[in-house]
């Protein structure tokens, strides 16, 4: 059994507000400016198909249109086959490739874990949910955040994988305060 409690956790918040989503809320807007509601749960989604393939050596899928579907269940499937993928023998060790470029097994898992969990924030600040999710992953994760993070990944939607740092109010719950510094507003 491999170190993947991150991750776990960043799947059940997630989950839980995948949820809370309702067939009216899918064409709302976002904090991730180039994408709606159902983009976002097509790209979190559809993330855990794409861990799981890069983890089989093997491309990602078509785009599927989850939204349009029981995306909940589609995402259970999924995540059950990253996670299953993250915890077989010397995953975490293997060199992964991916659209932007080859890293460790362990990287991809700390990468699926946050982009796992903080799309969970984006969905649920869009649909009106509480953004005060798993407060310690939180923590955690904005401490890798912190060290991994460099300028030239920042910069305008569309163009870079996250934007400027964003200053989270006082008081921000630790979520907030992740979200704020991949570049949400909170």
């Amino acid at each position: 059994m491999m170190a993947t409690p991150p991750y776990e956790q960043a799947i059940n918040s997630t989950r839980a507000v995948l949820t809370g989503i309702g067939p009216d809320q899918l064409d709302a807007a976002t904090p991730c400016a180039s994408w709606k509601v159902s983009d976002l749960v097509n790209h979190v989604v559809g993330g855990q198909y794409m861990f799981h393939s890069a983890l089989q050596g093997r491309p990602p899928s078509a785009a599927a249109d989850f939204a349009a579907g029981d995306f909940v269940a589609s995402f259970d499937e999924g995540a059950a086959q990253a996670m299953a993928a993250f915890q077989a023998d010397g995953a975490l060790d293997r060199r992964v490739r991916l659209p932007f470029g080859e890293l460790p097994g362990a990287q991809l898992l700390y990468l699926a874990a946050t982009d796992t969990f903080v799309h969970g924030w984006d969905l649920a600040k869009a649909t009106g949910q509480p953004t005060d999710l798993a407060p310690e992953l939180a923590v955690q994760l904005l401490d890798g955040a912190r060290k991994a993070m460099s300028d030239s990944m920042r910069g305008p939607d569309g163009a870079a994988p996250f934007g400027p740092e964003q200053k989270a109010p006082e008081g921000a719950s630790n979520a907030d305060q992740l979200a704020a510094f991949l570049g949400r507003t909170v």
